[in-house]
């Protein structure tokens, strides 16, 4: 079964069938059912199906979180880029505004 603290798997008999779930740690108090599969003859059926879908969820959840981190650090890698090249603007025109003085002081002289 997984190592995951915030994803596990239940196991549970309804009438004359088995039913497994994926669950997942919401809050400290709060549990929602991700992924559920019912109708197993056997709880051994039903433990094995929960474990195969369990790792099959958890790499897909592995491989979107780390398409989103991606998408997040070139987003803040280009939101770097700008804010760089904006000081450098910003730089850029101060030194303009601090020639134009110092030629108008020039010409007062």
């Amino acid at each position: 079964m997984s190592d995951s603290k915030k994803y596990a798997l239940r196991v549970i008999q309804i009438e004359n069938t088995w039913k497994t779930e994926i669950t997942r740690r919401m809050t400290a108090t709060k549990t929602i059912v991700s992924k559920s599969q019912d109708g197993f003859a056997s709880e051994a059926e039903a433990t094995a199906w929960g474990e195969q879908a369990l790792q099959g969820f958890l790499s897909k959840q592995a491989d979107r979180n780390k398409r989103k981190t991606e998408k997040h650090l070139k987003a803040k890698s280009l939101a770097a880029a700008i804010a760089a090249e904006s000081a450098v603007d910003e730089e850029e025109l101060f030194d303009a505004e601090d020639e134009d003085e110092d030629e108008d002081d020039e010409e007062l002289n």
